[in-house]
């Protein structure tokens, strides 16, 4: 089984390690993270008071850890054929969210995440939260 981690659960990572560490290493070689959630840690980490430090963090921690997924045409593809028939029941999915859950559809990725209800109108996704105890 390979994963797509979301943002929170990377920057849960970056904040306490220890916390996360066993499954890095558990499921090491089979990590990544879309190029959109890797975004989203980005904009968190500016927003800190020592981003610099916090951006060594992410360069020599987080990416060493995962492979970073691009929302390529394949997953613009997926994104539209969700998006249509969510709205066609009238079901709204944030825009990065389903960005996200596209990547993890088009790759056959389980989605990690600890915000398990931004997904639970994507159809056919494969979620786990690693946080919850």
């Amino acid at each position: 089984m390979r994963f797509l981690l979301d943002s929170d659960i990377c920057s849960a990572n970056l904040k306490r390690p220890a916390g996360l560490m066993h499954r890095f290493v558990q499921h090491a070689g089979r990590l990544h993270i879309a190029g959109i959630a890797l975004a989203e840690i980005y904009v968190w980490v500016y927003r800190r008071q020592n981003a610099a430090r916090t951006v060594r963090r992410v360069e020599d921690d987080l990416l060493a850890d995962v492979a970073v997924l691009d929302f390529d045409a394949a997953c613009a593809q997926e994104f539209g054929k969700v998006r249509a028939k969510l709205l066609r029941q009238g079901i709204s999915v944030p825009t990065t969210d389903l960005m996200i859950a596209s990547v993890a559809l088009v790759h056959d990725l389980t989605l990690v995440t600890h915000n398990t209800n931004d997904y639970c109108n994507v159809p056919d996704p494969h979620v786990e939260d690693w946080l919850r105890p």
